[in-house]
């Protein structure tokens, strides 16, 4: 089986697991671009060791970047920046690797210990 995003207007609207057989002769009439996408690629890479597809696997509210052919997730925070060899959002500074739990500060834009 296989997993497809319906995207319309770069926004992921629907996604859909269909077998490739019945995909290939499926016709739809509503708006939009089906791309396909795997359930097994998230950050850029495939988590059984094969070739990424996309980026990540399409969610709905993901945008497709048609031009570098990518899945990205919705923005977290206003201040994260993409990280195009993830091709998801990282925070503008490191998260601390003291061992301890840490939250996001939009505005502060730092790193608060949750206690």
């Amino acid at each position: 089986m296989a997993h497809y995003a319906k995207v319309l207007s770069g926004k992921v609207i629907k996604v859909i697991v269909a077998n490739e057989q019945f995909f290939e002769t499926f016709t739809d009439t509503e708006p939009g671009d089906w791309v396909q996408t795997s359930y097994n690629t998230r950050h850029n890479q495939h988590s059984l060791g094969g070739t990424p597809l996309r980026g990540n696997f399409a969610g709905i509210g993901y945008n497709y970047d048609s031009i570098n052919d990518v899945f990205i997730p919705p923005k977290t925070y206003n201040s994260w920046v993409l990280n195009t060899q993830k091709w998801d959002w990282e925070a503008p500074v490191a998260e601390p690797t003291d061992g301890k739990k840490y939250s996001w500060n939009e505005s502060t834009t730092s790193w608060d210990v949750v206690e």
